[in-house]
């Protein structure tokens, strides 16, 4: 049996461990530009490892088709088709299950326009840290960049994760749980915590400074 100093005690520890994770999204949007698929990846903050994923094709918005429908996997065991009221509720129960508050993206803004039922999360952007010289080491100096340090081109999720991983092969699939874990693995590559991504908190969720009287 468990004393209340020791149930405290062990409350405390799983908030912490849950507390550790974050989770990274990607989604696909058909012809009229409405959300056809989610895919969401949880992972840990110290290690990056992967602690689950969930994959979503919103019906009936996926039946409109779109650009990358042949990557939507409709045959996939592990794929929900369900409406986009009811996935999201179940994937906000589902980050809620982890105690995720933060959400990472790859152009994280495009994402969180389509979602703006999560609104509440902390967002932030991947590219914000992954198309800088001051932050990818593994830009080239060769690389045309802006004075800020960003890339002019070739800043995309496959371009980038090719410099990291250095697989020249790599092609990005544009499936959304995919997408999802290989905005992971940059996250992985580039080695940041969260102090570093403060940076990278989309503009519209920064707290404005108070300015003194």
């Amino acid at each position: 049996m468990i004393s209340g100093l020791g149930r405290t005690a062990l409350n405390s520890r799983c908030e912490r461990i849950t507390m550790d994770k974050f989770a990274v999204i990607d989604t696909e949007t058909n012809w009229n530009d409405e959300v056809m698929s989610i895919g969401v990846v949880i992972a840990d903050w110290e290690t990056k490892e992967k602690a689950g994923s969930v994959y979503y094709i919103i019906d009936p918005e996926y039946k409109a088709g779109g650009m990358f429908s042949y990557e939507l996997r409709l045959d996939d065991k592990n794929a929900h088709i369900t409406s986009r009221k009811q996935a999201l509720q179940e994937i906000k129960e589902w980050l809620a299950s982890y105690g995720v508050e933060e959400i990472f993206a790859y152009n994280a803004s495009f994402d969180k326009n389509h979602l703006p039922e999560y609104g509440e999360y902390k967002w932030y952007d991947i590219m914000r840290l992954a198309a800088y010289r001051q932050y990818n080491r593994a830009i080239p100096d060769s690389a045309d960049c802006y004075k800020t340090g960003r890339l002019k081109r070739g800043y995309g999720v496959e371009s980038v994760l090719r410099m990291l991983s250095k697989r020249d092969c790599y092609q990005e699939t544009h499936n959304a749980v995919l997408d999802a874990q290989d905005e992971l693995e940059i996250m992985r590559l580039l080695g940041y915590g969260i102090e570093e991504y403060e940076i990278a908190l989309l503009p519209d969720q920064r707290v404005p400074a108070v300015k003194p009287r």
